[in-house]
C-alpha cells in the first residue's frame, strides 16, 4: 500500500510539472484578447466533453463556411497581387503591360476592401458560429433541457472588450435569428490573470461551461432596451408625482 501511494504521489508531481501556465503581458490589449477569445473558441468545441450538461452526448461542431469564404475571397486576392508583382514584365519597353498591371492592383485592392466590409459590419464581434445538432439523440437531450431550437439555429459567439477597459464579456446568441434570445456575462480579466500575467485558463474555461449550460437550459438574459425603457419610465412618472 505504501509502495501505491508514493506512486500516487509521484504521478501527481509529475502531471503538477507539466502544467505550465501561460504568461501574457497584460499591457498588451490585443494579445490579452486574442488569448482569451482563443480560450472560448475552443472550449466550445466538440473536443470539449464537460462542455454540456449532458456531457459527451451533446457535441457541439463550428460551422467553418464563412471562414472559408473569406479565405477563399483573401486567396483569390493574393493571386492577383502575385500575377501583378512576378508574371508581369513592366519594365521599360515591355510597359505594353500597365493596364493588365493597374487591373491586377485594382481587383487586389477591392477585394481587400470587400474583406473590411465584411469584417466590420457581418462579423463586428463575433470569433466564431456552431452548426445546428442534427443529431435526433443530441436534440431530444438538448430539448429537454429546455432550449428548444438548437436545431433550427446555431449559435452565435462574440466578445466584447472595449479599450481602456478591464472587462470581458461573453455572448452566445442564435445564428440567423432576428432578436435572437442570449445569454451574457461580464468578467473582470484580474480573475484570469494575475499581477504577473499568468492565464488561469481552465478558470475560464470553466465560466464558459457554465454560461452555455445556461444557453442549453434556455434560461436567457432579458432585453437591456427593455429594462432600460421601464427603468426610464418609472423615472418619469417619478419626477411627475414630485412636481
Amino acid at each position: 500500500m505504501t509502495k501505491n501511494n508514493q506512486k500516487d504521489d509521484d504521478e501527481s508531481v509529475e502531471e503538477e510539472e507539466e502544467l505550465e501556465l501561460l504568461q501574457v503581458d497584460v499591457g498588451d490589449i490585443m494579445k490579452v484578447k486574442q488569448i482569451l477569445d482563443e480560450t472560448v473558441a475552443g472550449t466550445i468545441s466538440e473536443k470539449n466533453d464537460d462542455l454540456s450538461s449532458h456531457g459527451s452526448k451533446v457535441k457541439i461542431q463550428e460551422d467553418h463556411r464563412h471562414d472559408n469564404m473569406k479565405l477563399g475571397l483573401m486567396f483569390t486576392a493574393c493571386c492577383f497581387a502575385a500575377v501583378a508583382q512576378f508574371g508581369l514584365k513592366t519594365e521599360f519597353p515591355h510597359d505594353s503591360n500597365r493596364w493588365l498591371l493597374g487591373l491586377c492592383c485594382a481587383v487586389y485592392f477591392c477585394i481587400s476592401g470587400i474583406l473590411q466590409l465584411i469584417m466590420t459590419f457581418v462579423d463586428k464581434d463575433c470569433i466564431m458560429v456552431t452548426k445546428p445538432l442534427r443529431d435526433e439523440a443530441m436534440i431530444k437531450l438538448v430539448k429537454g433541457s429546455g432550449n428548444k431550437e438548437m436545431d433550427k439555429y446555431g449559435i452565435r459567439v462574440r466578445t466584447q472588450f472595449p479599450r481602456f477597459s478591464e472587462f470581458y464579456t461573453v455572448i452566445l446568441e442564435f445564428e440567423g435569428k432576428e432578436n435572437s434570445e442570449y445569454v451574457k456575462e461580464t468578467w473582470s480579466v484580474g480573475k484570469f490573470f494575475d499581477v504577473d500575467g499568468f492565464f488561469d485558463e481552465e478558470g475560464l474555461a470553466i465560466e464558459i461551461e457554465e454560461l452555455f449550460q445556461r444557453f442549453e437550459r434556455g434560461d436567457f438574459d432579458k432585453p437591456e432596451t427593455s429594462n432600460g425603457a421601464k427603468t426610464a419610465k418609472k423615472s418619469k412618472k417619478g419626477s411627475v408625482k414630485k412636481d
